[in-house]
């Protein structure tokens, strides 16, 4: 996102005639964030998730979906999703200002201690700590769930989300070149892993959302606890 500056104001002093520069005037801070909420997605959010995902389908290669799904494939994403992941939202003034969620890294059951995660945020709520509350809170649930490996799979070049996601510790593990074409041009895919909890020689099963936070009420409300205190932070 780039910040236009306001230009330098030039007068001339009347007793003088001679040009006097004075800086602009500093903006405004921005208002404080409204305090916000993190929770589980529900049907009824699904419209305001498909508006947010629907300008990186049609408008840029950062997903590479063609056509922005509809409000109700949004429903049953989630209710799919949500079987074995979170898949949250961070809601702010009745209004959904951004959602992220986990999905399987692979079908075949060998990669089911391995996940890949995805973020959105509204324009308008950019840089206030939408991504990186969400992101503290998904995390720490899968991590919680027994899941040892979240990926991200960037399209490149994209040094905003490489930023966000190499903030929390990811890893540069790979690129696919050239491996997508959209919007008349081939886009690389670079691949990210982050590591939630260290591997062993037999692992448990991961447990599902519901079965986590029934087993592990605490943790679980800690990981919610600790992505809500980021809200307003402006990251």
């Amino acid at each position: 996102m780039r910040l236009k500056h306001g230009s330098g104001l030039v007068r001339w002093a009347a007793v003088t005639a001679q040009p006097t520069t004075r800086s602009a005037p500093r903006p405004a801070p921005e208002a404080p964030l409204p305090r916000g909420t993190l929770r589980l997605a529900c049907a009824a959010d699904a419209a305001s998730i498909a508006a947010i995902y629907a300008p990186n389908v049609s408008d840029r290669a950062i997903s590479f979906e063609l056509d922005p799904p509809s409000a109700r494939q949004f429903e049953e994403r989630i209710e799919r999703v949500q079987e074995y992941a979170p898949w949250l939202v961070c809601e702010i003034a009745g209004t959904v200002a951004g959602y992220a969620y986990a999905s399987r890294h692979h079908e075949r059951l060998a990669y089911q201690w391995s996940i890949d995660c995805a973020i959105y945020v509204d324009v308008a709520r950019r840089r206030r700590g939408v991504a990186r509350a969400l992101y503290t809170t998904l995390f720490a649930l899968s991590g919680v769930q027994g899941y040892h490996a979240v990926h991200a799979g960037i399209t490149l070049p994209n040094a905003a989300s490489v930023g966000l996601h190499e903030s929390f510790g990811f890893k540069a593990i790979g690129v696919y070149p050239r491996v997508g074409y959209k919007l008349g041009a081939w886009h690389d895919v670079g691949w990210w892993q982050l590591e939630l909890r260290e591997r062993n020689s037999a692992p448990l099963e991961p447990s599902t959302p519901d079965g986590a936070r029934q087993s592990e009420p605490e943790a679980w409300a800690r990981a919610f606890a600790a992505g809500e205190q980021l809200l307003g932070a402006g990251v």
